[in-house]
């Protein structure tokens, strides 16, 4: 396995990403990063957070409305989508439940289950005001 480069755009693009409990889309990204790197370009911003997800350093969201969103927070974790303004919002669950519904998922089931996404919808607090 080759080893990747290191690159002070991918590093800011982590470190925002480790920082922010939003959940943005690459465009957002692109906009925070060029304010320190104003010559990045779009695709750039594109590339490395692939790779970043690629690595399993990132996750990425698609919440089949609209743009994909990116997570800083690669350990394992559920989101809320809210279903009028398409926000983003990380749940806090036990691990145990984790562990609980693969081991119910794996039941019956030839294959090894090795983990999970899951989403729940429904308005926001914001919406819902």
């Amino acid at each position: 396995m080759s080893t990747t480069k290191f690159s002070r755009q991918r590093e800011s693009i982590k470190e925002y990403l480790r920082n922010t409990k939003e959940h943005p889309t690459a465009d957002t990204i692109y906009m925070k990063i060029r304010e320190k790197y104003p010559n990045i370009s779009l695709g750039t911003v594109y590339r490395n957070l692939n790779l970043l997800v690629e690595h399993g350093e990132i996750i990425k969201l698609s919440t089949g409305n609209g743009s994909d969103r990116f997570d800083g927070n690669a350990a394992p974790h559920y989101h809320f989508i809210c279903t009028e303004c398409s926000a983003v919002e990380d749940l806090e669950i036990p691990e145990e439940v984790f562990d609980q519904l693969n081991e119910l998922a794996g039941k019956g089931f030839s294959g090894k289950i090795e983990g999970s996404s899951t989403f729940f919808y429904g308005k926001c607090k914001n919406c819902l005001s």
